[in-house]
């Protein structure tokens, strides 16, 4: 890091009032605005054009994971509800997929509301109708300091399914409403698959199958990997050193096939979403350090890549030996956790185009951004100001070219 000491977070903030948070999706999801950035140019764009602005031979990376309904509501003997927010499974595992599918108990590290109400031992009770089928679900408070809350219910029915019956969509905070009807839909990409995130990975919520479509026909390799995105994602920076932050982590999988595409890729690899560069950029560094230690966690500390920036090999080379390691392993699903911390001036390996929406002031997708575009960022947000854009999750979009790309193919 050549300037990292000089990183404060003031430097990174905007103005944004309130009167530009788009609060509700546009009727049509690729009417939105498109910028398009390259080497301190900028140009604007709907987002129906964007095959016209991808190279033939690139490969584009999706994020599959599917928003759940997080936010479950119990009641006390007193009458009283209690909101519980899942945030992370503690068991019977920490890998959310597996957990979905429980059909019996499980326990989530938690936001409680008015948890000073429930009182020790005191368990919270939810009846779930299922087409007449009543499920009794209950909640109790394991560890108050930790607020992870064990939850209980009969008749073997998979938790994903209670969850959908009875939860609520989590919409982003600085939405400041409840969600309708209409969210359930449009606050989750065209191509969510995976349940388990409780915040979208906005950047894909303004494709249609008709822009997939144009992308495909026109020889664009789409992938699809999954990282579930957590309600870290909001979290502000709070330390005006920026080095001080304590990054979230976020479960990674990535299949086989996932491997087998990254290594055939001939041209550009473009990231949709800050969630899908985190996860492609995470994968390098797992490689790395493969290479390096032998068998080893996927796990990736937030400050792994700065520590470790002696000659580095192409992300074609990493690629490959993790595609071999999985191979000869006979692993067919690569599960991780990234707390990677990406902020000026990392050196991306993998990505080198970005398709991102404009995000919160002082946020770490706002350094993100920064790093990607050269500490370009306040260029591209003033020219997005100026063209009445739409910010942060149902806001517009851009389209970004990076402006140093480190990773050689």
């Amino acid at each position: 890091m050549s300037n990292e000491s000089n990183l404060k977070k003031s430097d990174f903030w905007y103005e944004l009032p309130e009167s530009r948070i788009a609060k509700f999706p546009l009727p049509q999801r690729d009417t939105s605005k498109l910028l398009w950035y390259k080497d301190k140019e900028t140009r604007h764009y709907r987002f129906h054009d964007l095959p016209s602005l991808i190279p033939a031979d690139s490969l584009l990376v999706f994020n599959n994971t599917r928003v759940i309904p997080a936010r479950l509501f119990f009641q006390r003997e007193t009458g009283a509800w209690i909101e519980i927010f899942l945030l992370n499974p503690i068991a019977p595992c920490t890998v959310i997929q597996p957990v979905m599918e429980a059909t019996k108990s499980t326990t989530w590290e938690t936001m409680v509301g008015n948890l000073k109400r429930w009182k020790p031992g005191e368990v919270l009770k939810s009846e779930v109708n299922l087409a007449g089928r009543i499920i009794n679900l209950t909640a109790t408070l394991v560890d108050r300091e930790n607020r992870r809350v064990k939850l209980d219910w009969d008749q073997g029915v998979p938790f994903a399914t209670l969850v959908e019956a009875i939860g609520k969509l989590p919409l982003p905070p600085y939405l400041n409403r409840e969600p309708t009807e209409e969210d359930r839909e449009r606050y989750q990409t065209v191509y969510s698959e995976v349940k388990g995130a409780v915040a979208a990975p906005t950047a894909g919520l303004h494709f249609t199958p008709q822009i997939l479509d144009k992308l495909k026909n026109q020889g664009v390799t789409l992938e699809y990997l999954t990282l579930h995105v957590s309600a870290g994602t909001f979290q502000p920076i709070a330390a005006e050193n920026l080095k001080e932050h304590a990054m979230h982590g976020e479960q990674m999988v990535f299949s086989r096939e996932n491997l087998d595409t990254l290594v055939k890729a001939k041209g550009k690899i473009i990231a949709v979403g800050t969630t899908s560069i985190r996860s492609l950029e995470s994968l390098y560094w797992f490689g790395v350090k493969l290479m390096k230690e032998g068998d080893t966690s996927f796990v990736i500390p937030q400050t792994y890549p700065y520590e470790h920036q002696d000659e580095l090999p192409s992300y074609k080379e990493v690629f490959e030996f993790v595609q071999d390691w999985m191979y000869t392993h006979k692993i067919q699903r690569l599960e991780g956790e990234t707390s990677l911390y990406i902020y000026p001036d990392y050196q991306f390996r993998v990505v080198s185009g970005l398709i991102t929406n404009f995000h919160q002031p002082g946020s770490t997708l706002i350094l993100l951004v920064a790093a990607f575009t050269g500490g370009d960022w306040k260029n591209i947000y003033r020219q997005a100001m100026e063209n009445d854009y739409r910010f942060l999750s149902y806001g517009d979009s851009s389209l970004l070219w990076i402006a140093n790309f480190g990773g050689s193919e």
